[in-house]
């Protein structure tokens, strides 16, 4: 039987814990995309996107995360759709995510002035040119610092992606606790892991939201 040195859990860890940055990445891009459409339907001021936007926002902002990776990776397979750990997990965080993107974003963009619109009205520009022209610009400024701060959550979310057999960090902590029996010594270390890969973006979404609103005093 191998005998696991400290050397040998750090580095098995530090190894899953690409998968978990994998993963991070992907929901990330992927919320972002989506995230873009579901806050133009949102801002569209049509009543039938508004509230069909709404009740998707609403139910992924209203149910347990753990619950959507689960309808991810089982309900796929109910259609015939043969998915890996990795692309439900991908599907049910890149939708959780967008959700909470959505709203953020929202907010930056009814934080600016409804003179703007206007404004861009009267340049006799359509919906479309109005948003990605004047608006988005200047709500981006507002966005960024709780964007990169939700980040965080992304990132904390993928632990739950073990449940269904994605082996990232947690999972490998799991697994590597089973064959050491030194529960203390593994799980102290996953919490390391976490702890640096949160903690700079953390620090960014402060940084970021000071130094913008020094910008915004001049």
């Amino acid at each position: 039987m191998h005998h696991f040195t400290f050397l040998d859990i750090v580095w098995a860890l530090i190894g899953a814990a690409k998968w978990t940055v994998l993963l991070s990445l992907i929901a990330f891009a992927g919320g972002t995309v989506v995230g873009l459409l579901i806050l133009v339907l949102r801002v569209s001021g049509q009543r039938p996107l508004v509230e069909a936007t709404r009740l998707y926002i609403e139910f992924f902002q209203g149910t347990p995360l753990l619950m959507q990776l689960f309808l991810s990776f089982f309900g796929l397979a109910l259609f015939g759709i043969d998915v890996s750990p990795l692309s439900a997990a991908a599907v049910g965080l890149t939708l959780f995510a967008s959700a909470y993107l959505a709203e953020i974003w929202r907010g930056a963009v009814e934080a600016i002035p409804h003179g703007q619109w206007e404004a861009a009205r009267s340049l006799a520009l359509g919906f479309g040119k109005q948003l990605r022209l004047v608006i988005l610009p200047q709500a981006l400024r507002l966005a960024i610092p709780p964007t990169v701060g939700f980040s965080v959550q992304i990132v904390k979310g993928t632990a739950l992606a073990s449940i269904i057999g994605f082996l990232e960090v947690t999972k490998a902590g799991s697994v590597i606790t089973n064959v050491t029996f030194q529960p203390f010594t593994v799980y102290g270390l996953v919490a390391v892991i976490y702890f640096g890969l949160c903690f700079p973006l953390s620090a960014a979404s402060k940084w970021l939201e000071k130094r913008l609103a020094i910008g915004r005093s001049h």
